[in-house]
């Protein structure tokens, strides 16, 4: 059996287990108290529900969107049990993600590319944003050894210049994973650090190319001008880069972390989200909110300090684990 064969395996459900026990052991705490001393669903029980979901950071929009469904399914049945609660509950968020375009991934596979008309390959061109402090470059570490491990050639691009902590901890990763890194250090023009990690990338034919970008939100405009100038750069090198943008983004900040994807949106076109910390905090349902109201698809997720535990995401397997009651 092949790696990219493999199904979603006994230590990666462990490890997704665990690292959502925390907003488990919340959700179904306050899930069983907004059902006590009902034995079916009724009005309080949907309004209770309501305030379970949105202070476990669902969401209000999504939350409405969920109580909406569950109401009009109870409404045919009027004595629905609150014994069934739990999975009308899963059902309906399965369905969320589903329409939402979340995969149901197995493995670090990138899509594969056309090669160029001079017969040379094309490596998928990921750029990676996100505010500092949400283990964005933690997460290029993890995904870069996720994909060596998978067999592909990465080489990574420090073009968040204007940190040098940024550029350093970019490069121990690369070490510690041992993966090739371009780097100009500090003060460096972004654009030309993405342009020289691209051309080096062709040239060694590389198959994935994971570009660092700076986190910052003061000025949204500014924010727009340096990653659209650094996207229209990396396109002089290979014309359909970059060929995804992932938004990395704190899942233990919550709300904070929708805001930060209102922001990162409305300055570039992000196509994928991942959500770390998840293992550290009971606002594991902040990816069902994200999910639902950005419609950008949940690619990772951080579900432990291994770098093992950066995951594929898979809907199915997620909300299995988030409902589950053993």
């Amino acid at each position: 059996m092949g790696f990219f064969d493999k199904l979603f395996g006994k230590k990666e459900k462990e490890s997704l287990n665990e690292g959502l026990s925390k907003t488990k052991e919340s959700f179904f705490g306050k899930l069983a108290k907004a059902v006590a001393g009902k034995s079916t669903v009724d009005a309080d029980v949907l309004d209770n529900l309501e305030e379970v979901l949105i202070t476990g950071d669902v969401g209000v929009n999504t939350t409405l969107k969920i109580i909406k469904r569950i109401e009009a399914r109870v409404s045919t049945n009027k004595y629905v049990g609150t014994g069934e609660l739990n999975n009308l509950l899963k059902e309906e968020v399965a369905a969320l993600l589903t329409e939402n375009n979340s995969t149901d991934a197995t493995s670090f596979e990138i899509p594969k590319l056309p090669l160029q008309t001079n017969g040379e390959k094309t490596p998928y061109v990921i750029m990676v944003v996100g505010v500092n402090g949400v283990g964005k470059t933690t997460t290029i570490g993890k995904l870069s050894h996720q994909f060596k491990t998978a067999g592909y050639h990465v080489v990574l691009g420090a073009a968040d210049t204007f940190r040098a902590a940024a550029v350093e901890q970019l490069t121990i990763w690369s070490q510690r994973v041992g993966v090739d890194i371009v780097s100009q250090g500090m003060n460096a023009d972004p654009a030309s650090v993405a342009f020289d990690t691209l051309s080096s990338a062709k040239a060694k034919g590389a198959d994935i190319v994971i570009i660092d970008t700076a986190g910052r939100l003061h000025n949204k405009i500014n924010l727009m001008n340096e990653l659209t100038k650094i996207k229209n750069v990396m396109k002089k090198v290979i014309p359909d880069a970059p060929h995804d943008v992932l938004l990395v983004l704190d899942a233990s900040t919550g709300q904070n972390a929708i805001e930060q994807c209102k922001q990162f949106t409305a300055a570039t076109d992000v196509t994928a989200l991942a959500l770390t910390k998840l293992d550290g905090t009971a606002k594991g349902g902040v990816v069902i909110g994200i999910s639902d109201e950005f419609k950008i698809p949940v690619k990772y997720i951080g579900v432990g300090e291994k770098m093992e535990d950066l995951q594929v995401f898979n809907r199915t397997e997620f909300v299995d684990s988030l409902f589950s009651q053993n």
